[in-house]
């Protein structure tokens, strides 16, 4: 459902509120080795995620990148809506043109329901939201 440059935004963001701060920003080469995404990809899926303000990099010797308390408020939605745009869970899973409640495509009343309670969750949880149910050993990334 989710396609592969958010998958590697989502894992590099949080990547970065793990081991970043303001104090100890992290450079690309460091974000892309443990996430296993080339250091190019990596660098583009961050500048895009940096002009909306999801992440925060400064340029120069101590310069990198790091997830300030603002940064770590963000919702998972809003790292797919950059990397993908706001309408990808919005199309139909068959592809087709016309498909919405007043003419449905086949698998549309059967998804739809699942559809937006995955949307409701991702609107809701933040970074920060994940990071700690990383902490607490909730949930796993390998990283």
């Amino acid at each position: 459902m989710l396609s592969n440059s958010s998958k590697y935004a989502i894992k590099a963001v949080l990547y970065l509120a793990l081991n970043s701060s303001k104090n100890n920003k992290v450079m690309v080469k460091d974000i892309a080795k443990p996430i296993n995404v080339p250091q190019a990809y990596i660098a583009k899926l961050l500048q895009a995620l940096v002009k909306e303000k999801i992440v925060t990099s400064v340029r120069g010797v101590n310069g990198g990148f790091y997830l300030d308390e603002k940064n770590k408020n963000q919702t998972i939605l809003s790292i797919i809506a950059v990397i993908n745009g706001k309408e990808q869970f919005n199309t139909c899973m068959l592809s087709l043109e016309k498909c919405d409640e007043d003419k449905p495509c086949p698998l549309h009343n059967m998804l739809n329901p699942s559809r937006n309670d995955i949307l409701k969750n991702l609107r809701s949880k933040t970074i920060k939201d994940l990071v700690k149910d990383v902490e607490l050993g909730n949930t796993f990334l390998p990283l």
